[in-house]
């Protein structure tokens, strides 16, 4: 999984070709981190259809709240350089997270 951050985000997650889902955390998140694990497994199973990329929030404070991210932890579908879908919070489960990637597939 890549990490992007504020300098990156626009070029690895808005310009890219293909879907791209954004796992938004911050180190003070427990259920972000507790849900990590899901979404690695999720980026292993779907890779190549797929880029998988993670945001540490706690440095990118502006960007997650112009994307609106209201609350954490948040896993985000892009297309196009477009939000087409996200889970959040209690909905942000594997299962939730994996409905959501076939669906866009």
């Amino acid at each position: 999984m890549l990490e992007v951050d504020k300098d990156n985000f626009e070029a690895e997650v808005l310009q890219a070709n293909g879907l791209v889902l954004v796992d938004f955390w911050s180190d003070g998140c427990e259920p972000c981190k507790a849900l990590m694990p899901d979404i690695e497994a999720l980026s292993q199973a779907y890779g190549e259809q797929v880029k998988f990329v993670k945001l540490n929030t706690t440095q990118a404070r502006r960007l997650a709240i112009k994307e609106k991210v209201l609350g954490l932890p948040t896993i985000a579908m892009y297309k196009g350089g477009s939000k087409i879908e996200e889970v959040t919070k209690d909905e942000a489960k594997k299962t939730n997270v994996e409905a959501m990637i076939k669906k866009h597939l």
